[in-house]
């Protein structure tokens, strides 16, 4: 069977953060590599491609068409579906990703034969022997089909972690990257997160468990990899001394000489200092440290596991071994303009190398969305406006406008102020440079829009 799998472009009015992360569709190459065996199958990246969907499907005339999806993306996989029907209307046309996992009738619309919520493995193998047949589809765990008014069959499960393959997406790699560092590729070496920090999703969907992945597909996945940097995509990588012992001895075991960048807790930082520090020196080059605010309240009120003194330690114990902090902080809604001042003093105190400030946004699948819901400015279904960046949550002590207008403030702050560009044209190039720039132009002019539409 002919099996085309796509990644949607993102919306172009979305602020994400894909202008300094921008990694690989690893979903679809787990589907790639569970499938090739038995089909035909490509991967078509919308967000590197220039060419419609509509045309690649008359150049290479798939019998089904896949596409994964975040919450934004709602309204472009309908549409693409919608595309992909025009051409030939008995092509198969399935919707997935973590926007299908988490409001899977998000996706109920005729153009749109089957949804699934999550893969297994035994069951997208399962779907597609029987649609290569020509047989009607029976109940699988996970697959919402049209036919039946996209009902669920057994009970709730989880997406598995299944060996990629990183030669699906081959013409495309040399896009993929992280802030500077590109090419880089992806991959997760364990899931869940006892944190379960309020506003995070990720934990949502992984569990509330911590646990290693196989460790014989951790091994196979980091061989497979060809790009000099890797980004561990855990929740928290330094989540347990086991954890991180175990991967530092598999590094040695493999002889792997790449850069390294993690996610990071502040209180994994401090917990297991030595081995940061050991895994500097095995190549680990920058954490990614939700440090999230400045304000001890709204880290109790997000259930995080440290609070402003501990991110104050951390980030002198990241600069005293040498390790580059990509820090992560959200905006409240209630912050005055005074508490602007003091996030961005605060930040200054941190001198992270890079920083992203967004808005806190309620997703419809968090229980702080019924806590918003009469502030909220965009309903549930105005799916293109929940992106990290977009300001969801009116603010209590100043207008939308004037809000818009500190973000953006506190943007070009961070930008011309905190982050060193010399160290960073130093270690990035003036070419990677220039797109992390870029990116930001972008995202300040977006800002720009907002500012000027809000009421």
């Amino acid at each position: 069977m002919r099996i085309l799998l796509a990644r949607p472009p993102r919306p172009k009015q979305a602020i994400t953060v894909s202008d300094f992360m921008f990694s690989e569709p690893i979903g679809l190459e787990m589907i790639y590599g569970l499938l090739k065996s038995d089909h035909d199958v490509e991967i078509f990246d919308m967000m590197v491609e220039k060419g419609s969907l509509k045309d690649k499907v008359l150049e290479y005339r798939p019998e089904a068409v896949g596409i994964t999806s975040l919450c934004i993306d709602v309204e472009v996989v309908i549409a693409l579906c919608r595309e992909v029907k025009s051409v030939k209307a008995d092509i198969v046309t399935l919707a997935g990703g973590t926007q299908a996992y988490l409001a899977p009738l998000s996706f109920a619309d005729d153009s749109v034969d089957y949804i699934f919520e999550y893969v297994n493995g035994e069951n997208i193998k399962t779907f597609f022997k029987e649609i290569g047949r020509g047989a009607e589809i029976p109940s699988l765990q996970g697959v919402r089909a049209s036919s039946d008014g996209y009902k669920s069959h057994g009970p709730k499960g989880r997406n598995g972690y299944f060996l990629p393959d990183r030669q699906s997406t081959k013409k495309y790699r040399n896009e993929y990257s992280y802030f500077g560092y590109r090419p880089a590729a992806i991959m997760e070496y364990g899931i869940g997160c006892e944190k379960a920090c309020d506003f995070c999703l990720r934990w949502r969907i992984e569990g509330y468990k911590e646990e290693l992945l196989d460790l014989e597909i951790t091994r196979k996945d980091l061989m497979s990899i060809e790009e000099g940097t890797i980004m561990l995509m855990d929740n928290d990588f330094f989540a347990s001394e086991l954890k991180i012992r175990i991967f530092l001895d598999l590094i040695r075991e493999l002889g792997l000489r790449k850069n390294f960048l993690v996610y990071a807790s502040v209180k994994g930082i401090l917990d297991f200092e030595p081995l940061v520090r050991e895994f500097k020196e095995l190549g680990l080059k920058a954490v990614l440290v939700g440090y999230e605010t400045f304000s001890d309240e709204e880290l109790d009120i997000y259930r995080k596991k440290s609070d402003v003194s501990d991110n104050l330690k951390a980030a002198k114990i990241l600069k005293d071994i040498g390790i580059d902090v990509w820090a992560s902080f959200m905006a409240h809604p209630d912050w005055s303009a005074d508490d602007f001042r003091k996030f961005r003093k605060y930040i200054g105190l941190l001198k992270p190398q890079t920083s992203s400030i967004n808005p806190l946004t309620p997703f419809p699948n968090l229980p702080m969305y019924g806590k918003y819901k009469d502030r909220l400015i965009h309903s549930a279904e105005e799916y293109d406006k929940w992106s990290f960046g977009q300001v969801t949550i009116r603010p209590s002590n100043m207008s939308l406008r004037r809000y818009y207008y500190e973000l953006m403030v506190t943007n070009l702050y961070v930008n011309l102020v905190v982050n060193s560009k010399t160290e960073m044209l130093r270690r990035f190039g003036i070419g990677n440079i220039a797109r992390i720039v870029s990116g930001s132009m972008k995202t300040l002019s977006r800002y720009i829009k907002l500012m000027a539409s809000a009421k």
